[in-house]
């Protein structure tokens, strides 16, 4: 059964998703670095790191948010990144964000869904996802339309958060998703919903191997996943 932001809502996940992100795109940012303490910024890092060798010329960031991915595989010196986006307030605050460090030149943000990509096939020399896969509606569909989208040798670079496994890890992590995380994110977004929402996707994303599988089913190949920080998130690669 897929989980949903708000439970007593009749609309689809993908329209929750988007709701969701609509009421807490004024704060994402803050509670962004304020819950990961900054971790977020060098888990970016490390997965842009890994696509420096490609050094893809038109990148596609898919659940671009406030463009945070986007503006970090900047150092890996593309023509041009497309970020794309099923929330009109987060791409709101990311223009913003773009605008602010003149980057509109570089940068282009498009409204669109992760699952019909509005794009042409084999298009871009690699796609990112930063946090998002989470959030598809159908993780597979999702996963092979970016296959789709993909130039024949291009990369496909998902960072997502999974699970420690190990003592003590694993207890310290349970107990500050489920319980601080929920509350600070209430606290300052007003979104009770929304951060009850992470910790539960999180529980139910298929991480590690089981997302290499998924991976490859869909079509990509050379697939490998790297952990980081005790497991707390990890990097998918694959090649198309």
């Amino acid at each position: 059964m897929a989980v949903l932001p708000y439970k007593d809502k009749e609309a689809s996940k993908k329209e929750q998703v988007a709701d969701m992100f609509n009421n807490i795109s004024p704060k994402y940012d803050l509670l962004n670095r304020l819950l990961s303490v900054g971790i977020d910024i060098i888990w970016r890092k490390k997965a842009v790191k890994l696509l420096k060798k490609e050094q893809p010329k038109l990148i596609l960031d898919v659940a671009t948010g406030t463009c945070d991915f986007a503006i970090e595989a900047l150092s890996l010196n593309p023509d041009k990144i497309i970020g794309v986006d099923i929330s009109k307030g987060m791409l709101a605050e990311g223009q913003k964000k773009l605008e602010k460090k003149n980057l509109t030149n570089k940068i282009e943000l498009k409204l669109g869904d992760s699952e019909r990509l509005p794009f042409e096939d084999n298009t871009f020399d690699a796609v990112t996802v930063a946090f998002g896969v989470r959030n598809f509606e159908n993780l597979e569909k999702g996963l092979a339309d970016i296959n789709r989208v993909l130039k024949p040798g291009g990369t496909a670079v998902v960072l997502e958060f999974s699970q420690p496994e190990y003592f003590p890890f694993k207890q310290i992590y349970n107990f500050y998703f489920k319980n601080i995380l929920p509350f600070v994110g209430n606290l300052i977004s007003k979104d009770q919903s929304a951060y009850t929402y992470l910790p539960e996707s999180v529980e139910a994303f298929p991480y590690g191997e089981a997302f290499n599988k998924i991976m490859t089913k869909v079509g990509f190949q050379s697939v490998l996943c790297k952990t980081l920080t005790f497991g707390i998130s990890s990097i998918y690669v694959g090649k198309k």
